[in-house]
């Protein structure tokens, strides 16, 4: 089962699933705001810094949430194990690619992303509301362990062994530039492999075949294992769903360069 569904395929299940939006920007405004303004029928805000992260510290800005943290997160929000989930945000799946692979790596087997989010939904002219869902508390049981992923030192071994994709801006990467976090520069061996290039100007992701051509061309080879990150271990969810989409398994660095940075027997690379 493919983990992307369109507007089409998704309205004709309305009902049948459980939806988050989880509408989320680094630098604002909350998502909250726009899901008050409009949503998909039936979706329930889904908050990417409360309830798919604990709190941000030496484990990087958004790290792993704690198992009993996310069930008790997910149940709150309507996830039951038995029914399938769809998460959303504004475009490009950034935020939804980070609810997609936390709800799979604590064990939910029927999760997937609406390809061009809200934005194409409502392209479409289909229906939207501003009425807040208040869905009867899930009973979903959270496993972890359903999606690979990776310690820093595994992450700093996978970059001189095999293929460890940095998902954030090329400039970032190269250390011109750090918005963010306190140090720029990238993991040594990492490669520079920013997120936008996954996806089209509709925010749609692009098709299988041009996805492997992409990774192939960023040294990607079968049987070559893989890994992604990025600052916080969001954007790097969104390289592991394009990878996933690919046909190709990768792993997820969660604590990402903020955690990575916050030793300071770590190299750090630039340029």
């Amino acid at each position: 089962m493919t983990p992307l569904i369109t507007p089409a395929e998704l309205a004709a299940v309305l009902g049948e699933v459980t939806v988050l939006d989880v509408r989320w920007r680094l630098a604002g405004p909350p998502g909250a705001e726009s899901y008050a303004e409009g949503h998909i029928p039936g979706a329930v805000f889904c908050d990417l810094d409360a309830d798919l992260a604990a709190p941000p510290g030496a484990a990087g800005r958004h790290p792993l949430p704690e198992t009993e943290a996310f069930q008790a997160a997910m149940r709150r929000l309507g996830v039951s194990g038995s029914r399938p989930v769809v998460v959303y945000d504004d475009a490009d799946s950034t935020a939804a690619a980070r609810a997609w692979w936390t709800l799979r790596y604590f064990g939910h087997e029927d999760v997937r992303v609406l390809d061009g989010g809200y934005r194409a939904w409502t392209a479409e002219g289909r229906e939207t509301s501003t009425e807040r869902t208040s869905p009867p508390p899930g009973d979903f049981t959270a496993r972890p362990g359903g999606m690979p992923a990776l310690t820093a030192e595994e992450a700093g071994e996978l970059a001189r062994r095999g293929i460890l994709l940095d998902a954030r801006a090329a400039e970032r990467y190269r250390g011109e530039v750090e918005p963010v976090d306190p140090v720029a520069g990238h993991i040594p061996g990492a490669v520079s492999a920013p997120t936008t290039e996954n996806v089209g100007a509709d925010g749609r992701f692009l098709p299988r075949e041009r996805l492997r051509e992409r990774f192939a061309a960023l040294g990607v080879a079968p049987g070559t294992p893989v890994g992604a990150y990025c600052g916080s271990g969001v954007t790097a969810a969104h390289e592991v769903l394009a990878l996933t989409l690919a046909g190709i398994p990768a792993a997820l660095y969660v604590g990402s360069w903020s955690e990575w940075i916050s030793s300071p027997d770590r190299p750090v690379a630039v340029g």
